[in-house]
């Protein structure tokens, strides 16, 4: 029996340029399929009423340490070296399968509850083998579309990060891809998060490779962030060991140079940017408007919610500010004339959604609202105090929302949020990301009791 649903009156925004906006649509939705966007649609279906909505395909983050959740705000003044040993050597060892588990469940519905319906999970906490279960097991009850990155251990930082001989192990890669991912048609598929050159010697790095490619994952690599990271030329060494590829997806970029930029854009790799992250942490600019200028279409990423919001708002307009200062500052000092092709709020808008589908490797599935992709849907409340009145759709959804706005997501055709209220045992998410919090505190406190003066 087929099942409809039809949102019906709100102001479309589709990332479809064949669909293009509609200020008064319809959008339906058919077995968890768009069937059709148009200014007005009879059928026989549950009417989702839209008026006084912005109607916009879901965010997709390409790039959240989700296990991070119980641990939300510890570190909110780090640098990125700070990060390394404020959370990644202190809490990291700490955490048990059920706080990875507490962590999935809570920041996945974190981001469905703010429009964020793909997500892009880089696990980089499998310290047993029970710990991807958890991880994957959470992101299926909260019923967002995902990519779970398998990533490493992480249990000391001495091992895990600079010139790190720990392999991920294959054996229990191939034993996740084969319980959880054995079709990659699912709401969650799967992918290799790697740590790459300059974090690993390149024995480590050409294994993790050929474990991907082998089992046919895509991979994604932090690359060319910071002081230190920026020194490594990893794109280069990725290329002397003959490993780029359109399997890639390198994350941050902020340094970069432009031969670098070229061996990514000529291999097809794709690229993730988190820029308040960057901006906040020290990673360097966000190079949205350079990975434009090679050929690339950037996606947004939110990164850790242990230093920054966990939103993608937050992220369209610290990218969009911070592209916009940079080009006014070197334009201003040396008294030139503000260029014409500076980021625009549409182009925010596409790297948060149809970009970052491309950048999940999800693009026939989801990103834009086009007939025959699967329906994740986002409306926007605009008839609130912080977007009415709307004269430009766009820049009421980059500039003017936030997440009290966000008043009905979809994923896959299902309902999780509904006039504004998530409908998920939010309750039992928050006793246990908060349990998680205070178990992680006192193992922490313990630990630090134990150590050597």
């Amino acid at each position: 029996m087929t099942t409809r649903t039809l949102l019906r009156s709100g102001h479309v925004i589709s990332m479809d340029p064949a669909v293009g906006d509609l200020p008064q649509g319809d959008v339906l939705v058919e077995d968890g399929s768009i069937a059709a966007v148009e200014p007005e649609i009879s059928a026989d279906a549950e009417i989702l009423d839209m008026t006084g909505r912005i109607v916009i395909p879901g965010f997709v983050d390409t790039h959240r340490h989700t296990w991070e959740a119980p641990i939300r705000g510890v570190a909110p003044d780090a640098t990125l070296d700070d990060y390394f040993v404020e959370v990644l050597d202190t809490f990291a060892p700490l955490y048990t399968p059920e706080d990875v588990y507490a962590g999935n469940l809570a920041g996945a519905l974190e981001c469905l509850d703010a429009g964020i319906t793909t997500l892009v999970d880089w696990s980089h906490i499998n310290n047993t083998p029970e710990h991807p279960d958890a991880a994957v097991r959470a992101l299926a009850e909260s019923g967002i579309r995902a990519v779970y990155a398998y990533g490493s251990a992480n249990t000391s930082l001495a091992e895990y990060w600079f010139e790190s001989r720990r392999v991920i192990p294959a054996d229990d890669v191939r034993r996740i891809r084969s319980a959880y991912f054995a079709s990659d048609d699912g709401l969650l598929t799967m992918a290799l998060a790697t740590r790459g050159p300059g974090f690993c010697v390149d024995e480590v790095v050409a294994a993790e490779w050929a474990m991907a490619r082998e089992l046919g994952l895509p991979i994604t690599v932090h690359v060319a962030m910071g002081r230190l990271a920026g020194r490594f030329g990893m794109v280069r060494r990725l290329d002397r060991l003959g490993l780029l590829g359109p399997d890639t997806t390198y994350i941050h970029c902020c340094h970069l140079n432009d031969e670098e930029w070229r061996m990514v854009a000529g291999s097809g790799g794709t690229v993730s940017v988190a820029p308040q992250v960057e901006l906040q942490m020290g990673h360097g600019w966000p190079p949205v408007m350079q990975a434009i200028e090679h050929g690339l279409r950037p996606a947004l990423s939110v990164d850790v919610v242990t230093t920054v919001p966990g939103d993608m708002f937050s992220q369209i307009r610290a990218a969009f500010g911070a592209e916009r200062a940079r080009v006014n500052a070197d334009c201003w000092q040396a008294n030139l004339p503000v260029p014409d092709t500076m980021l625009t709020a549409r182009q925010m808008l596409r790297a948060a959604t149809l970009n970052g589908a491309h950048v999940a490797g999800l693009e026939d599935r989801t990103g834009s609202l086009t007939p025959g992709k699967r329906a994740d849907i986002v409306a926007i409340d605009a008839t609130a105090p912080n977007i009415a009145p709307v004269h430009d759709a766009v820049a009421a959804v980059t500039l003017c929302a936030d997440t009290s706005n966000v008043d009905t997501v979809l994923v896959d055709g299902v309902v999780h949020k509904r006039d504004g209220r998530l409908l998920a045992d939010t309750a039992r998410a928050v006793r246990l990301v908060t349990e998680s919090r205070d178990r992680l505190l006192a193992a922490k406190e313990a630990a630090t009791a134990k150590a050597p003066a």
